[in-house]
């Protein structure tokens, strides 16, 4: 069990022997970022957290806010150093990108590119005239008892247990649109980097990638359902630390699905979020 005091990432300074450590931020993972499916490297959430840490810390502008993030998992992210840098890939007053990269150290002592994120940044503007909200998700986490990792008596089709990332988060269990999987309200429980309170988008963005097991039916005896991606689409700005999320893992013919998710925070409906899923046998 993790106390508030634990963090994802110990920021820490360049190994002595990289080259540019200007242009990059390091991080030392902690037993935190620990993976359900393996030991050796980090579940998605921490990292996608990281990268929207950066992202959002890159040349912002209070006229602006991220509409759309899209985070590709190009490998596993491994426990060694982790470092990350960004880049301002399409400057503009009204629309801009952001890019972020994340690299892991290799036992050789080089970097590995393993995760990106990028980021669409909109202009601000008063439209709350012709707002559509498909509902709010009740109840809310105040009037729940929420619960350390993700157990509850209803059964989410995988043991999450509370060791590694799952056993980091709080989460509060409610009744989802599908009917056979629930709704989770979920917060990070610790800091994502040391030394730092963690801000409303970074708490959300540490926690969304793990709809793709709440929105499972599948069992974990039998399959696995590993995400390559997440792409977060906003319609407000969302305020954290809890993000409620409705997910269905839809599974298909040919080896792989997709999970589609309703996000909420304490105030009503924020967006939704899609990962790609590859199914496997065990």
């Amino acid at each position: 069990m993790f106390g508030v005091e634990s963090c994802y990432y110990v920021p820490i300074d360049a190994p002595s022997a990289v080259d540019d450590p200007g242009s990059w931020e390091y991080f030392q993972p902690t037993d935190g970022t620990q993976s359900v499916w393996a030991s050796t490297m980090q579940h998605g959430g921490p990292p996608s957290g990281l990268l929207m840490r950066a992202l959002a810390r890159r040349d912002p502008d209070p006229n602006q806010t991220f509409t759309r993030v899209t985070t590709e998992i190009l490998g596993p992210i491994g426990l060694d150093v982790n470092r990350v840098r960004t880049e301002v890939i399409r400057p503009g007053r009204q629309i801009s990108l952001i890019g972020a990269d994340l690299e892991v150290r290799q036992p050789d002592g080089s970097f590995r590119l393993v995760a990106r994120s990028v980021g669409w940044r909109l202009r601000r503007a008063d439209t709350t005239a012709i707002v559509e909200d498909p509902g709010p998700l009740t109840p809310v986490p105040d009037e729940l008892e929420p619960v350390r990792g993700v157990t509850s008596n209803v059964d989410l089709g995988v043991d999450w247990g509370t060791i590694g990332f799952i056993g980091t988060i709080d989460s509060a269990t409610v009744v989802g649109r599908a009917g056979d999987t629930p709704a989770v309200w979920v917060r990070p429980a610790i800091p994502l980097v040391g030394g730092e309170e963690i801000t409303d988008l970074e708490s959300i963005f540490t926690v969304i990638d793990i709809a793709n097991g709440l929105g499972t039916r599948l069992q974990i005896d039998e399959w696995t359902w590993m995400n390559t991606d997440t792409t977060v689409h906003l319609t407000r700005i969302p305020r954290g630390p809890w993000v409620g999320i409705d997910a269905d893992l839809v599974q298909g013919p040919d080896g792989f699905g997709a999970t589609f998710a309703d996000l909420h925070d304490r105030t009503g409906f924020i967006g939704r979020s899609a990962q790609t899923v590859l199914l496997e046998r065990r």
